[in-house]
């Protein structure tokens, strides 16, 4: 992929490193250590009877990978934008891809600018919400990816990868 990340202030160790990215008009991040790589969107093959969310699968380089479209999961209106790319994660032994609008920055947030889990009022499951950091003016929602999914999700990316297998 040819966009630059660069990293942004903040002197912590690497397991305070973040992965910020784009959905929608809002930022968001996951911890650097479950990224495996960042590539550009490839071609995807859909798998029938999934989720609307769950696009297909992908090959990168010999290895079938199940993607995500988290706007679609997360119910936030894709930004039309030439910066989508796909964060290749390895959630508990399984590589999955996920989609998201732009890859913006490495962060390493200091302690100070950390801030645990906000209370959050809401009918649906929100436990992928880990924490939030201040970047700048703007709040950046800190994600677990693994928590997004659902058994739903869980059941079609394993029927996925083992149909490709």
């Amino acid at each position: 992929m040819s966009q630059e990340i660069k990293l942004v202030d903040g002197e912590a160790d690497s397991g305070n490193r973040y992965l910020n990215f784009s959905l929608g008009t809002e930022e968001y991040a996951i911890p650097l250590l479950s990224v495996k790589e960042v590539i550009a969107v490839p071609e995807i093959t859909p798998i029938p009877h999934t989720p609307t969310h769950f696009l297909g699968i992908m090959n990168l380089r010999g290895q079938v990978i199940s993607v995500i479209d988290l706007r679609q999961k997360l119910n936030i209106k894709p930004k039309s934008t030439h910066e989508t790319a796909i964060i290749i994660c390895d959630i508990n032994s399984i590589c999955l891809g996920v989609v998201v609008d732009a890859i913006n920055a490495v962060a390493s947030p200091t302690e100070a600018e950390l801030s645990d889990k906000p209370e959050i009022h809401s009918t649906r499951n929100t436990d992928y919400i880990t924490g939030v950091y201040r970047r700048d003016k703007q709040l950046v929602l800190l994600l677990n990816i693994a928590k997004t999914l659902n058994v739903e999700d869980q059941r079609a990316i394993g029927s996925a990868t083992s149909r490709a297998a």
